[in-house]
């Protein structure tokens, strides 16, 4: 079976990756063993570059070496959104209230947003399904708003799409089940453990090596 994948990067980062030793993902070699029957044509991965704030100016040094290294894997693109980061003011929990007929005390936060991924991944679903691409979708990700695109693949067009849910501590998402063929409940930690990239690589531009915080 034709399959095509798309990869919610961020999703994944924080559902499966954060705080764990498995960040230094190899996407082609999970897909391999998440969809062993499967003929992967294309990968896509979704992200937006990380904004470094005074607390870990390597972070884009970090999320570079990962982007290099999926470069190596010859059908995988990616696709960016971006980040917006803006003033905000939102009431502080638990709510105070300084008077008894006024509104809850608030705070000034820094809201940082990760803009236009899952636009991205939607359309670009979309697309390659008009084209006929493939014969199944899967979907790395457990976001609900994309489950319009799911169902119009499965349903108008009479494709298979499956949703792996990357986060450990939540099911997957009520309509994106309903929307899917079908779900995987979450990645297992034995597929990430076996599914890392070498700790040092080499592209066109030399060598480069695995970030040593991860």
């Amino acid at each position: 079976m034709v399959t095509n994948v798309y990869v919610d990067g961020f999703n994944l980062y924080y559902g499966a990756l954060k705080n764990t030793p498995y960040k230094w993902l190899d996407l082609a070699e999970t897909c391999r063993r998440l969809l062993p029957d499967r003929q992967i044509n294309r990968i896509r991965y979704f992200t937006a570059p990380v904004v470094p704030l005074a607390h870990d100016q390597q972070v884009r040094d970090r999320q570079s070496s990962y982007i290099r290294a999926l470069r190596t894997i010859p059908n995988l693109t990616i696709h960016y959104g971006r980040f917006s980061s803006n003033p905000f003011r939102a009431p502080i929990y638990p709510l105070v209230y300084p008077s008894p007929t006024g509104p809850p005390q608030t705070v000034q936060i820094q809201k940082t947003e990760e803009k236009r991924s899952d636009v991205n991944l939607a359309t670009l679903l979309l697309i390659d399904c008009f084209d006929n691409e493939f014969d199944e979708a899967v979907v790395i990700s457990n976001d609900s708003d994309l489950t319009l695109p799911i169902q119009y693949v499965g349903n108008r067009f009479d494709k298979q799409v499956g949703v792996i849910n990357p986060h450990h501590r939540s099911r997957v998402s009520s309509e994106l089940r309903q929307a899917a063929t079908w779900t995987y409940r979450q990645i297992n930690r034995s597929v990430l453990e076996n599914s890392q990239f070498p700790p040092v690589m080499a592209d066109s531009n030399g060598e480069f090596r695995k970030p040593a915080a991860w």
